[in-house]
């Protein structure tokens, strides 16, 4: 059998960054008022390398992974499934972040909007970020929060498990996911309904 090749985003399925995000978006935000004048692109350039500076130091002051997803990536890691993350924040940041909270080495690849150049929506992103973690588009799926995640996993013929916890700006129910979870105690059951030469001892009893 083809080893299954596991596809996460990261901001919002896998790790909540909200606080983090936040906080360094305010820290923007307050300077711009302060200033209170127009800006140049110079100027914007420069602010957006002091966010990245700002954010790059505080990446995991408050950062977590959300309930369950070690212990899923541990049962997924059994199976010997490949496991990476496609995600359209930068590819340093990302690796960062998951070094900071001890869980990049679980990740065949880490691939960012700048690992290629390209960012999701485009579904090569994908693509190549399954091909890079070794596997192969038909043994893969997407797990990802938002509407991009699922139109990138479409355009790519890649099945979606969508996380309805995280940032979607609509309700992700409404979206047309392939499954959906509450909890990461629900994803191997996810999966293995979408990829039925799974072993019945993968799945996990649903959270409670």
């Amino acid at each position: 059998m083809a080893t299954s090749t596991i596809v996460f985003d990261l901001d919002g399925t896998l790790i909540d960054t909200a606080p983090d995000l936040v906080a360094a978006l305010r820290m923007i935000e307050a300077g711009l008022k302060f200033q209170g004048r127009k800006y140049s692109q110079g100027d914007l350039d420069r602010m957006f390398a002091g966010f990245i500076a700002h954010y790059s130091e505080h990446i995991a002051d408050r950062s977590q992974a959300f309930p369950g997803v070690t212990e899923a990536l541990d049962e997924l890691a059994s199976w010997d499934c490949r496991l990476a993350v496609c995600t359209n924040k930068l590819e340093q940041l990302s690796t960062q972040l998951l070094d900071t909270l001890g869980l990049s080495s679980r990740f065949a690849v880490i691939c960012g909007q700048d690992t290629f150049g390209i960012q999701k929506p485009d579904p090569a992103i994908l693509r190549r970020t399954i091909e890079a973690a070794g596997g192969k588009p038909g043994r893969a799926i997407m797990i990802g929060d938002s509407g991009t995640d699922i139109a990138t996993a479409r355009a790519a013929a890649v099945p979606v498990i969508a996380v309805d916890f995280g940032y979607s700006e609509v309700p992700i129910a409404t979206l047309g996911a392939d499954r959906l979870i509450s909890h990461f105690d629900e994803l191997i059951g996810a999966i293995r309904s979408l990829t039925p030469d799974l072993p019945a001892g993968v799945a996990k009893s649903p959270h409670k």
